[in-house]
C-alpha cells in the first residue's frame, strides 16, 4: 500500500508509513515535498468503509489547523476531514471526487485527498509510532 521505499508500522489490518506523519483524527502528512500532501489513513479507510462520496475544497480555499476541509462520506457516516496544517490549499485531488473508492483502495498513494501550501509555522503530527498508539485506544 506504500508508494515509497519505507518500513512500516502497523497491525494486521492496515499499514502506518513511517516516512508520513500523521494527526490525532487519522489524517497523513508527506512533508517531504511542498505543498503537502494529505489523506486519511488506512485504519480511517477501514473505519469508515467504503466511501461514497468526497466533498472537496476549492483550489486556493485559506485552510487553518484543526479546521472541517473535506467531508468524507462512506456508507456508515458522514465524517469531515480535519486539516492538520494551516495553509492554503494548492491542488484537490479530483479523481477521489470521482471514484472514492481510490481512497479505500490506495490511502496513501492515488487516495491522497489535498494538497496545501503550508504557512510556515510547523505543525505538531505524530510519528508512525505514536500514531498506532492512538488507533489502539
Amino acid at each position: 500500500m506504500t508508494t515509497k521505499d519505507s518500513e512500516t508500522v502497523g497491525a494486521p489490518n492496515f499499514d502506518v508509513p513511517d516516512y508520513l506523519n500523521y494527526s490525532e483524527d487519522h489524517v497523513w502528512v508527506d512533508s517531504s515535498v511542498d505543498p503537502l500532501v494529505l489523506g486519511i489513513t488506512a485504519y480511517a479507510a477501514e473505519e469508515l468503509g467504503d466511501l461514497v462520496f468526497v466533498d472537496l475544497p476549492k483550489q486556493g480555499t485559506r485552510v487553518e489547523a484543526g479546521d472541517e476541509i473535506a467531508e468524507l462520506e462512506s456508507s456508515k457516516a458522514v465524517e469531515p476531514l480535519i486539516s492538520p496544517v494551516s495553509g492554503t490549499v494548492a491542488y484537490v485531488n479530483n479523481d477521489v471526487a470521482q471514484d472514492p473508492s481510490i481512497v479505500n483502495n490506495d490511502p496513501y498513494g492515488e487516495g491522497w485527498i489535498l494538497k496545501v501550501t503550508p504557512d510556515d509555522d510547523e505543525p505538531e503530527l505524530l510519528d508512525a509510532e505514536e500514531y498506532l498508539k492512538v488507533t489502539k485506544q
